[in-house]
Formats: structure tokens, sequence, C-alpha cells
């Protein structure tokens, strides 16, 4: 399945902004919530082939918004998620949600050039 089609759920406008102008650029369809509960409403509402998804967020955590993705509601089964994170997390948070997502990658480390190409190799 070719990935096409973006949810980014992060805070951050810069960051926000830098993803959306990049991964349209690449050629994909993005939209961009800014907190956990718009978020998972999103995905709740329209099948997104990624979620790109940060760890801390208003309203709800991304962990919380991680479990009800692909807890036991496992509301996109189909689609695939990356944690992106600045938060220092406990091994056995970080290993949990590594469990549960596709990729896990530490913000300040990514540039929208290595984002691009995690995301290819998701594809």
């Amino acid at each position: 399945m070719a990935i096409k089609t973006i949810l980014i759920v992060e805070d951050d406008r810069f960051i926000g902004e830098m993803y959306v102008r990049s991964l349209k650029k690449a050629g994909y369809e993005v939209d961009w919530m800014v907190d956990g509960n718009d978020g998972l409403i999103a995905a709740r509402n329209k099948p997104y082939d990624l979620v790109l998804l940060d760890v801390m967020l208003p309203e709800r955590r991304g962990t919380e918004v991680l479990e009800a993705l692909r807890g036991t509601e496992d509301l996109i089964p189909n689609s695939k998620v990356i944690v992106l994170t600045n938060f220092e997390q406990d091994d056995e948070s970080r290993m949990a949600m590594e469990s549960r997502a596709d990729a896990y990658l530490i913000k300040a480390e990514i540039t929208p050039s290595k984002l691009l190409s995690v995301i290819e190799q998701l594809n």
C-alpha cells in the first residue's frame, strides 16, 4: 500500500508547518491537527495511510492517541504510525510505544528530508 494521505498531530507550529510544507511538496495529501483530541477525531473520520504523532500534546497525550489508534479499538489497522518526540522517556514507555508504532523518531534528529526518507521506507 503506497502512502498518499498523512495526518500530522503536532502542537509546535514551527515543526508542524515545516512538515506540512515538505510533505505537500513531496506530493502527499496532508492534514494537520494541533492537539490529541482533534488528531484522534480526524483519524476516526478519514482513512489516513500514515499518522505522524507527537507525544507531548495538549488535550490528549500522544501515548493515549496511539493506544486508541492501535490498542483495543485499533481504529487504523491498515495505517502506519510514526511517533515523533523530543520528550525523554523511560525505556519501558519507549518500548511500549515502539511496539505499537511503525517508527519512533527523535524530533531533534529529524530533518524534513530524513522524515521523507523514513516515510519512503515504510511504503
